[in-house]
């Protein structure tokens, strides 16, 4: 059978949608309508339907979804039910924040190792997993199974580092190096861009200041 392609737009707001039912499903809701949850969404109730069509509905005329039902459907459609082995290169401040993160094991990724070029901080254990060197990183991508690397490292670096995962298996490069890498296109990259996201802060608040010294 033919896979049904999906947009991005869609795949974008499925976290959204799976960080909202376990917030009701916390609240002790147990079943919500489309319109009730577009509220809380601030997407249209017709954009949620459409949305969840394309994985088959899960909601019953005039009854709404089952909120448990909904965000365990929703957390197989991202994989959260499997577990994604990852490793993070880099382990300056953005580095231990992110091996920090507690919620990296409760969603299935499983942090395998950590990579630095400071050998002061060869053997540190941040959460239990000691940090290595990068002459160890080739040897450890093909010995335990790599799905995922998130890299923290300079753009000078990044594009070569990325460049030798994918060729030992990587799938997926979390990419918070400072430049868009090029990657086979069976490759999926996130780019996460700090400074975007700032100057668009930079430009909404703006927007807001001006628009509150014309009233």
């Amino acid at each position: 059978m033919e896979r049904k392609e999906i947009s991005q737009a869609v795949i974008g707001r499925l976290p959204r949608y799976y960080r909202y039912l376990g917030e009701l499903m916390e609240g002790g809701v147990e079943r919500i309508s489309s319109n009730d949850l577009s509220k809380r969404m601030r997407v249209t109730a017709s954009q949620i339907r459409q949305d969840l069509n394309n994985f088959g509905g899960f909601g019953q005329q005039g009854y709404g979804y089952n909120v448990k039902y909904l965000y365990t459907e929703i957390g197989k459609i991202l994989g959260l039910d499997k577990n994604h082995n990852i490793i993070i290169i880099g382990v300056g401040n953005l580095g231990q924040a992110l091996a920090n993160y507690a919620a990296f094991e409760s969603r299935g990724f499983i942090l395998k190792g950590l990579f630095d070029v400071n050998p002061r901080l060869e053997g540190v254990a941040v959460r239990g997993v000691p940090i290595r060197m990068m002459d160890e990183l080739k040897d450890f991508v093909i010995n335990n199974d790599i799905e995922i690397a998130a890299l923290t490292i300079p753009k000078s670096k990044a594009i070569e580092v990325a460049a030798m995962l994918v060729e030992n298996g990587v799938k997926a490069i979390w990419n918070f190096a400072h430049t868009d890498l090029s990657l086979p296109e069976d490759v999926i990259v996130e780019n996460v861009h700090l400074s975007e996201s700032l100057m668009k802060l930079s430009y909404n608040v703006t927007r807001y200041r001006e628009e509150h010294e014309e009233e």
